[in-house]
């Protein structure tokens, strides 16, 4: 099993920054994709960024040339890095991480964690 607990979330002007961080535990050996996912109000959770156990990154393009997805292998913990945020930014963030190269395969689901973006 693999947990993940996210930290970072709160609430910003449109325009502002947050960062998000998530770090596992238990059987890390096991993980190989992680990223993100959001979930806003009466929406269902989409996708948003993810990074590979090598590095390479792929992004929701509603947050292409803003988000910025990285990972620290020897931390066990993967970051977002989040730039001008919008009001439609505003939604639950998961982190996730599988045992697959497709994070979106079977992943663990972290806790969440709220991100309101104030216009």
């Amino acid at each position: 099993q693999v947990q993940l607990v996210e930290s970072g979330g709160g609430l910003v002007q449109a325009g502002g920054s947050l960062s998000l961080s998530c770090v596992a535990s238990g059987s890390i050996f096991s993980i190989n994709a992680m990223g993100w996912f959001r979930q806003a109000p009466g929406k269902q959770r989409e996708f948003v960024a993810s990074i590979s156990s090598g590095g390479t990154t792929k992004y929701a393009d509603s947050v292409k040339g803003r988000f910025t997805i990285s990972r620290d292998n020897a931390k066990n913990t993967v970051y977002l890095q989040m730039n001008s945020l919008k009001p439609e930014d505003t939604a639950v963030y998961y982190c996730a991480a599988s045992r697959t190269a497709l994070v979106i395969i079977s992943p663990y689901w972290g806790q969440g964690t709220q991100v309101t973006v104030s216009s």
